[in-house]
């Protein structure tokens, strides 16, 4: 077949939607398909190379960091694509790109397969001030595309859904991009993931959280930082790769909270997996994804993710298993110790009922003295399966704690990790949950990744 892509980003631009393009260019080159390529120049000048064509454009940053827009239908390029005469038309972008698929479209009769790869009202801050008028702008604009074309790609069921809440009535297709594993199932050499330690300075003792990808608004760095910084984890660095228009208010934003982070800057693709590697955990707060490509990339290089409940990854991150979907701060701050968390709940719902029985503070103190130091031992690996049977235990051994309690029994200072006065007490469980549960986190992590 002869394939026409269509795109307003191509290489050497890294984002989700080149990743996308170049994978699908090589494999259906490679399976034999004449592939062409429309895309914008970085330049007012119009050219061709190696079956790209490069359109004339101008910034757009204005619009949104990197942008590019068409200056004007070049009639040659036109003429040339419509003389090849492709039989299928795959857009990838709603914009400059978009227009000349259009164009061809309806010269030839040839259908266009469109790619809706971002959800545009994650991103409307950029040209709207009012997010009721951008997702009305959004939603008008996006029926408009889909409705040119013969069918839509989503990239997960998430697009999908949010396509038909839209009003867009054409056919939908779920296809998820695909990921080069060969790329991220080759070995890294040791000497090379040491050499990199060494040139960014991350001590071997370090929890190292991994972001990689672009640093953009949307992507929610500045909450991902708090939270960081809410989970107190001392032993822990954040290692950002990449680059986009938010760095520097990330980086401010860091410095103000004292979350120990390392930048590298964007890196070529050549050294993405090495990069991978380093991180221990990769973390993200974003919820603007369609699919979450670089979740994937992490899963594939073999990296657990810790990434906000999406459910764009619903069935591929999944809790225990290669990571977590966290729901809150709190519940990412819980992802990163192995201290379990249903013995916080369980201890505290038990020193709540001692007080509406009547135990007063006294009594609250040493139920949640008593039922610590029976339980505190128990860790968090993740898997929920079992989370039911261990919040019975715990609340199993709060009732011991209480009724140690009524009968006029306590566990005193020097009794294992109790302190005398709860309070010294409760800051040894969080110096157990932070600082002591560090090489257990290693453990855990790299027993889901099996290593």
């Amino acid at each position: 077949m002869k394939i026409l892509i269509t795109t307003d980003w191509y290489a050497p631009v890294i984002n989700g939607v080149v990743t996308s393009v170049l994978l699908l260019q090589r494999e259906l080159e490679e399976r034999g398909h004449e592939v062409r390529v429309v895309t914008l120049s970085n330049s007012l000048h119009t050219y061709k190379a190696d079956g790209v064509y490069y359109m004339g454009s101008v910034s757009a940053n204005r619009i949104y960091p990197g942008a590019r827009l068409r200056v004007n239908r070049n009639r040659s390029l036109l003429q040339e694509l419509l003389a090849w005469h492709p039989d299928v038309i795959h857009s990838q972008c709603e914009f400059s790109s978009f227009r000349v698929a259009y164009a061809i479209s309806s010269r030839l009769g040839v259908p266009i397969v469109h790619t809706y790869h971002t959800v545009y009202e994650d991103y409307t801050h950029y040209f709207s001030p009012s997010v009721r008028v951008g997702r009305y702008v959004v939603s008008a604009f996006s029926r408009w595309i889909c409705s040119r074309a013969a069918c839509i790609v989503a990239p997960s069921r998430k697009v999908e859904k949010l396509l038909r809440e839209y009003g867009v009535a054409c056919r939908i297709e779920v296809i998820p991009t695909g990921v080069d594993l060969s790329f991220y199932r080759r070995e890294s050499q040791p000497e090379q993931l040491e050499a990199l330690r060494r040139q960014w300075g991350i001590p071997e003792d370090k929890t190292v959280l991994l972001y990689l990808g672009r640093m953009a608004k949307e992507k929610n760095l500045e909450q991902l930082m708090d939270q960081i910084h809410a989970a107190r984890r001392r032993d822990a660095v954040l290692l950002l790769v990449g680059d986009g228009p938010a760095r520097e208010a990330a980086l401010d934003h860091a410095r103000e909270l004292g979350v120990e982070v390392i930048y590298t800057g964007m890196v070529p693709h050549s050294d993405v997996l090495d990069y991978y590697r380093l991180g221990d955990l990769f973390v993200t707060a974003s919820t603007s994804e369609t699919q979450g490509l670089t979740y994937f990339e992490a899963l594939a290089a073999g990296v657990p993710v810790l990434c906000l409940r999406d459910s764009c990854v619903d069935g591929v991150v999944e809790n225990g298993v290669n990571g977590w979907q966290y729901e809150d701060g709190a519940d990412f701050a819980a992802r990163l110790s192995a201290f379990c968390g249903a013995v916080n709940a369980a201890t505290s719902a038990i020193a709540a009922i001692a007080y509406l029985d009547g135990a007063g503070m006294d009594g609250v103190a040493h139920t949640l003295v008593n039922s610590l130091a029976i339980v505190s031992g128990m860790v968090c690996d993740g898997a929920k399966a079992s989370c039911a049977a261990k919040i019975s235990l715990a609340l199993e051994a709060g009732l011991m704690g209480y009724e140690m309690y009524q009968a006029g029994h306590e566990f005193v200072g020097g009794d294992g990790i109790v302190r005398k006065g709860v309070e010294y007490t409760l800051a040894n469980v969080g110096r157990l949950g932070s600082d002591g549960m560090r090489q257990t986190d290693r453990e855990i992590l790299s027993m889901m990744v099996g290593d």
